[in-house]
């Protein structure tokens, strides 16, 4: 499901969602209080009038979860009318029960204090504009409540004092309950922004590595061309000498795979320009990455695990993918050497509508064993230590986690992608 904006989280819609709920509330216990008093307590009041003024605000409330369900939105005039509008119902009750006199007339500060804490000065003053004319309207015109001497024990305590009791228990609960389900909002917020900044902050690092990669790579071609043609001189004027001859010739295979590896990354950055998914089946896009890791770590055992009924799965994913999982088993390997085992392990799975890509190895793990790390912290020496950083940010634009455990014998990198994403339909 699709979250809202950030702005959407806090301030105005916040607020709004949260009057929702309160009005709720406020429809319960004003219909509860007129069946108490008109019934049980047998208090002359307007009982019709009442329950008409508690309709009014059930539709309202009908209305308002509506708005609040749709994608545009909130703004902050819109709330200040929802607010109008409890204010207008809520001293319409209070109009037919006493007025200013009646205890329950402070409820009219509860969407003051809730307004401070979403909304802008502006907007609160307005609320509180609103509420302290509906306390002055009330004070010189009102139904005054039937002058009852009736009292709710032998110690006299008079209706009057017990309504204040209750109005006090239930505005405590409103504004801690509520004002907590705010300040939650706007501290899921903060943590959203900082997990934005930083996002932010390593993308940007990406993003000039990847220049100067890009730099690099176009000024490297030029040396790379000039050994690739010098190299096969070299060895026939040195044939004689066949120790000589070898060293050229492996010298002579490793200049043509940097210029096989500097096609790939020109292949790769056309690809991810283009935005078009790669479509292959899973079973020949693992083979492709098992192989290409066998040629650049031919001392590591690499151990495969795939689930069986993955076979006949499609991949439809961006190229970033590969190297990402590459990634991944580069460095487990690095961690593995560390206590000098060459051991490395892939499992392939899925797990409810994820395809998780599982990468072990038997290194010395992360600060804490068996609970989750953080990203790009471990002990591994040597890297340039970006490969974590590159995995994650292409599970994050796959819209996947990467997620680092600490296990008995080594660490655990899991890749989780969901297969409506990368899977072809």
């Amino acid at each position: 499901m699709p979250q809202r904006p950030l702005k959407q989280r806090i301030g105005p819609f916040a607020l709004a969602r949260t009057l929702a709920w309160l009005r709720l509330c406020a429809i319960a216990g004003q219909s509860m209080a007129v069946m108490v008093c008109s019934w049980w307590m047998q208090i002359n009041i307007p009982t019709l009038s009442l329950l008409l003024g508690i309709d009014m605000l059930a539709v309202f409330a009908v209305f308002a979860a509506w708005r609040i369900s749709q994608p545009w939105p909130v703004r902050e005039w819109e709330t200040v009318c929802h607010v109008a509008a409890d204010t207008l119902v809520l001293g319409y009750l209070l109009y037919f029960t006493g007025g200013a006199s009646n205890p329950f007339v402070t409820l009219l500060l509860v969407p003051i204090a809730l307004s401070a804490a979403a909304l802008s000065e502006r907007a609160v003053l307005a609320v509180a504009a609103i509420a302290v004319a509906a306390y002055t309207v009330l004070l010189h015109w009102y139904v005054p409540l039937p002058m009852n001497q009736f009292t709710l024990d032998d110690n006299g305590f008079s209706l009057h004092v017990a309504g204040m009791g209750v109005n006090f228990l239930i505005t405590a609960l409103l504004l801690g309950f509520f004002i907590n389900r705010l300040a939650r909002a706007v501290r899921t917020q903060q943590l959203e922004v900082q997990r934005v900044r930083e996002r932010a902050l390593r993308d940007e690092g990406i993003l000039a590595i990847a220049t100067q990669a890009a730099g690099a790579a176009h000024e490297l071609n030029t040396p790379l061309s000039t050994m690739r043609t010098l190299l096969p001189e070299l060895r026939r004027e040195h044939a004689a000498d066949r120790v000589l001859d070898e060293d050229l010739e492996l010298l002579e295979g490793q200049v043509d795979r940097c210029r096989t590896i500097l096609r790939e990354m020109v292949a790769f950055g056309k690809a991810q320009l283009s935005q078009e998914p790669e479509r292959v089946a899973l079973s020949a896009f693992i083979h492709g990455c098992v192989e290409r890791f066998q040629l650049l770590r031919p001392e590591a055992e690499l151990q495969l695990h795939v689930q069986s009924d993955l076979d006949n799965t499609t991949l439809s994913t961006p190229p970033g993918l590969r190297h990402a999982l590459l990634n991944l088993l580069n460095n487990a390997a690095d961690a593995s050497a560390l206590r000098d085992s060459n051991s490395v392990t892939l499992e392939v799975r899925r797990d409810g509508d994820w395809l998780e890509w599982i990468v072990r190895d038997l290194g010395p793990g992360f600060t804490s064993t068996g609970a989750p790390a953080s990203i790009g912290k471990s002990d591994k020496l040597s890297g340039l230590g970006i490969g974590l950083a590159l995995a994650e940010a292409t599970a994050e634009r796959l819209a996947g986690e990467l997620i680092a455990t600490s296990t008995e014998n080594g660490a655990q990198m899991c890749l989780r992608l969901p297969l409506a994403v990368i899977t072809e339909n």
